[in-house]
């Protein structure tokens, strides 16, 4: 009888005996994770474990404080005279029972995520998911805190990782107390699959996205230019692509995207473009919205040293200095491009390279450390989060009524300021197997966070002669048909009827609102062929 009832548990059961180990609800119901086991510092890339007390943990001078906070436990850390690399909380748990985890990527998605199994050490950023079957366990942290944060489930615990790191070096906090990091934890509720129990818990994480006021599509010239445009070529598609717009309600965007800035400085147009304020103009005489893409962090070559970022592997070239965000230069630097866009007359900001230009790395390459050790910027006394989240606190509010598009941004960072986000690496206009691996895979794994943490940007449809169309439409008809962003980067020249027709649809598609659309696969598949589009089942063959 016993067994029989054990039985009966099931993995749901299993999951919820197993989250209840970990979490208990507080006077408001609201669901906290328990107090940590153990607590580690990192110091002088050493791990030191520190003592516990009725409020925290110590160590000399390094103080680990949790507090209940609503619907989450906030973490403080001081640490007055210690240059500290990160905190790590551990809770002993045995996850053997879960069959399959998912954890987010630091910025970009690069075709690589998916539920895998528990392996121990393998860092799952910012939040992770476990699921056995059934029941989905989900832990994280808010969005917009002061540092970067991570989960790692081990056989016999699970662990946060809480990075300070300043620079490739240790934070210098002084007499300041850190609020390092808000946790959440959440159970799918019965019958309730893990894509829903994420889309969910991403409300739980981010409380107050921001979301434009209606479906963001267009176009932009990237992905068949590569740089090569000017004013005449972005006039010419933008009155071709504008024939297929029938809802004069919610215009498209015209993006355009590298190549129209002076080689080291983004306030001055080149020759190609001799007036970005009459380019706005007729872009918007055409019918579309205009946009345009920057790169923030870029410095002139003529740049005082002292305005310049250290120079670290990855960040080295002598042809691209870049500016150290810590600089009050440099972040006024930044709000007046802003502020001279929204003057010429554009509606929409693609900033691009941040985390690249701070850290010399991408996010894939992000695995052991976020940056090469042993170095800083100006302004040691600041996590490299709190220097993130003020250039882009900075950006959006010289952006004033224009929306935001990061892109190479901090995911977990740019949630509730920018209103749109590049959610995955570059597709292609030259091969299709890059943008099924870095469009497929990014919609499917980040749309849970579409219109909870901003609106999911997972990159363009690169119409071109180079992409077979059989694959190109697809992946049109996904993106379209997803309530996500529907960017078209086309060659006019390789438009046939039959793609022009598929343009129109997908552009009526995109301008209204629509169902968030669902990967029904994707606890198999890094590349999901079966989604649920519109309360209907659409098979798709990416192969």
């Amino acid at each position: 009888m016993l067994r029989r009832n054990f039985i009966k548990l099931g993995a749901s059961g299993f999951a919820a005996i197993m989250y209840s180990r970990l979490t208990f609800a507080n006077a408001a119901g609201k669901q906290l994770i328990k107090h940590p086991d153990e607590a580690w510092a990192q110091v002088n890339n050493q791990w030191i474990k520190l003592s516990g007390t009725s409020s925290g943990f110590t160590y000399q001078d390094i103080k680990v404080e949790l507090k209940g906070s609503g619907n989450a436990q906030a973490v403080y850390v001081e640490a007055p005279t210690t240059q500290l690399e990160a905190i790590k909380l551990k809770w002993k748990y045995q996850t053997a029972k879960y069959s399959k985890v998912l954890g987010d990527h630091w910025e970009r998605t690069y075709g690589d995520l998916g539920w895998k199994a528990p392996e121990a050490g393998v860092k799952n950023p910012w939040y992770v998911l476990l699921n056995d079957g059934e029941s989905t366990a989900c832990f994280g942290v808010k969005t917009g805190g002061n540092t970067i944060c991570w989960w790692e489930v081990n056989y016999d615990s699970i662990e946060l990782a809480i990075d300070t790191h300043s620079g490739g070096s240790g934070v210098k906090l002084g007499d300041r107390k850190l609020h390092a990091a808000d946790i959440v934890t959440a159970m799918s509720k019965p019958g309730q699959n893990a894509y829903a129990a994420l889309t969910a818990f991403c409300k739980v994480m981010c409380e107050k996205p921001r979301l434009p006021k209606q479906p963001v599509y267009g176009i932009n010239d990237w992905y068949f230019a590569y740089g090569n445009n000017s004013e005449k070529s972005i006039r010419e598609q933008t009155e071709i692509m504008a024939q297929f717009v029938t809802d004069n309600n919610n215009r498209p965007f015209s993006v355009i995207d590298d190549g129209w800035e002076k080689a080291d400085d983004f306030a001055v147009s080149n020759p190609k473009f001799p007036d970005m304020h009459k380019m706005a103009d007729t872009i918007k005489s055409l019918g579309m919205r205009p946009g345009l893409w920057t790169r923030p962090l870029i410095a002139r070559l003529s740049d005082s040293a002292t305005l310049l970022s250290p120079k670290i592997k990855g960040r080295d070239n002598a042809n691209e200095p870049i500016l150290d965000p810590t600089v009050p230069e440099t972040i006024e630097r930044v709000k007046n491009n802003f502020k001279l866009y929204k003057q010429w007359g554009y509606e929409m900001i693609k900033h691009d390279f941040s985390s690249w230009d701070i850290f010399g790395r991408w996010g894939f390459q992000m695995k052991k450390d976020f940056t090469v050790p042993n170095w800083n910027f100006h302004d040691q006394s600041k996590t490299n989060a709190e220097i993130i989240l003020n250039l882009y606190r900075e950006i959006r509010e010289s952006a004033g009524s224009m929306y935001v598009i990061g892109c190479n941004t901090m995911s977990h960072l740019s949630a509730g300021l920018f209103e749109l986000n590049r959610t995955g690496d570059d597709t292609s206009g030259k091969e299709w197997e890059r943008t099924k691996k870095m469009g497929v895979n990014t919609l499917a794994f980040r749309l849970p966070h579409h219109n909870t943490f901003y609106a999911a940007d997972g990159d363009c449809v690169g119409v071109t002669k180079d992409v077979p169309w059989d694959k190109n439409k697809q992946w049109l008809q996904l993106l379209a048909e997803s309530g996500a962003p529907l960017f078209i980067s086309a060659d006019t020249n390789s438009l046939t009827a039959e793609k022009k027709a598929a343009i129109k649809t997908a552009f009526a598609q995109a301008a209204k609102a629509q169902p968030t659309g669902e990967p029904l696969d994707w606890m198999t598949s890094q590349f999901p062929s079966k989604w649920k589009l519109n309360g209907r089942q659409v098979d798709f063959n990416w192969d």
